[in-house]
């Protein structure tokens, strides 16, 4: 097929490459995919985005957005090919839902607080959903966010209407009640219990770590960075011992993570 090659490209080449590829002598690769066989691309290139952002990378995240529009464009392609809807439509509603959003900027509407600009927020999205009980608007939250992110988003909208715990120390005997209720289940041999008590117990932990005004998903994310760059330094002091840290016994590596901890 003919196309026009370019020294510079816009959007709007974009949404025609995507066309191209998509077409019967187009790409064997691009013409066969589905919303379904792209969906873990999608999360993988949104992962680079934070990945670029976390280290402050401005060519990678130039890079990675570039690969999240992407996506954008192949699956509203899908679609078009389909005359659901196309690139045009999808700008229109999320423009039409950024004005509706914003009273304070383009209507009358007084916020001058991130408080009051989020409380706004949260009403309107539920007047635009119809949704007149809180549990509605519950359950939109994506079943797919990770799980510590859709705890935390659940806790909030319940805290909202005062259904939350008065202080973090509340919050903190909550943690101690449900790992001791995790003892017992592990203690009891059932399975199920198990698995239930262990959530309730992560649900509690989250409880927390929002009152204590922390991100319990990057703090997880920053303890398992942690965690890597402590256990390396083990591999290292072992090996430079002669050590084999698969031979050692227990107390032995406590030492050393102790050690390793103290200069961390």
């Amino acid at each position: 097929m003919e196309f026009e090659f370019k020294e510079r490209y816009d959007f709007d080449d974009l949404v025609e490459i995507v066309r191209c590829l998509r077409l019967p002598d187009g790409c064997p690769w691009d013409k066969v995919q589905t919303h379904k066989s792209i969906r873990q691309d999608f999360i993988e290139e949104t992962y680079e985005v934070i990945e670029a952002i976390d280290n402050e990378d401005t060519a990678l995240l130039r890079e990675e957005l570039g690969d999240v529009l992407l996506q954008v464009v192949f699956h509203t392609q899908i679609e078009r090919e389909k005359q659901n809807f196309d690139i045009h439509d999808v700008a229109n509603d999320i423009c039409q839902k950024l004005i509706i959003r914003h009273p304070h900027v383009f209507g009358t509407v007084k916020a001058d607080t991130t408080e009051k600009v989020l409380d706004n927020w949260d009403k309107i999205k539920m007047q635009t959903k119809s949704q007149t009980k809180l549990s509605e608007s519950m359950d939109s939250i994506a079943k797919s966010l990770p799980s510590l992110m859709r705890a935390s988003k659940i806790q909030k909208k319940a805290a909202k209407i005062g259904f939350d715990f008065e202080n973090i120390d509340d919050a903190a005997a909550k943690v101690t009640e449900e790992l001791a209720e995790v003892k017992e289940a592990v203690k009891s041999g059932d399975e199920q219990a198990k698995a239930e008590e262990v959530g309730d117990l992560l649900f509690s932990v989250v409880n927390v770590a929002r009152f204590a005004g922390v991100n319990s998903e990057k703090a997880l994310y920053d303890a398992c960075e942690k965690f890597l760059a402590r256990f390396k330094s083990m591999e290292t002091m072992a090996e430079e011992s002669g050590e084999d840290m698969s031979a050692m016994t227990l107390t032995e590596l406590d030492a050393l993570w102790n050690k390793t901890k103290a200069l961390s």
